[in-house]
């Protein structure tokens, strides 16, 4: 754990990637297994790569210098967030492609926050009481 704590954006990039690549093979899965749905297990890893992302991403935001990635990396967390619990309610007809971008820009900002925006020393980005 304390390692997570230690590197969110590694994380959230990570989680955000494989999130992208279970997006991507889902339509392969199912054409190659010839299923009429998708296995359960599989429909449930959508909810297990949004939890590790909450965590990394709040974590992250916690520890970037840069203010206005508090609110680039919520924004595209929440649009990710929308757009697969729309893509399991099927509210509105949104193409799969917007859930890829969204993925990556997710990717995207955790990989900009953890080059760019980083504390230099240890007791930059502490909160004081």
């Amino acid at each position: 754990m304390n390692l997570f704590i230690l590197k969110p954006d590694t994380y959230g990039a990570l989680a955000s990637s494989l999130c992208l690549v279970h997006c991507i093979a889902t339509p392969f899965l199912l054409v190659s297994a010839s299923y009429a749905t998708a296995p359960v297990w599989w429909t449930h890893l959508d909810a297990i790569f949004l939890t590790v992302s909450f965590f990394a991403l709040y974590r992250s935001v916690q520890t970037t210098t840069r203010y206005f990635m508090k609110y680039t990396l919520w924004s595209s967390y929440g649009i990710l967030c929308m757009l697969i619990v729309n893509e399991k309610m099927q509210w509105a007809e949104i193409p799969e492609f917007a859930n890829y971008l969204a993925a990556i820009a997710l990717v995207g900002l955790h990989l900009y926050n953890l080059k760019y925006c980083q504390c230099k020393s240890e007791n930059c980005c502490v909160k004081t009481k």
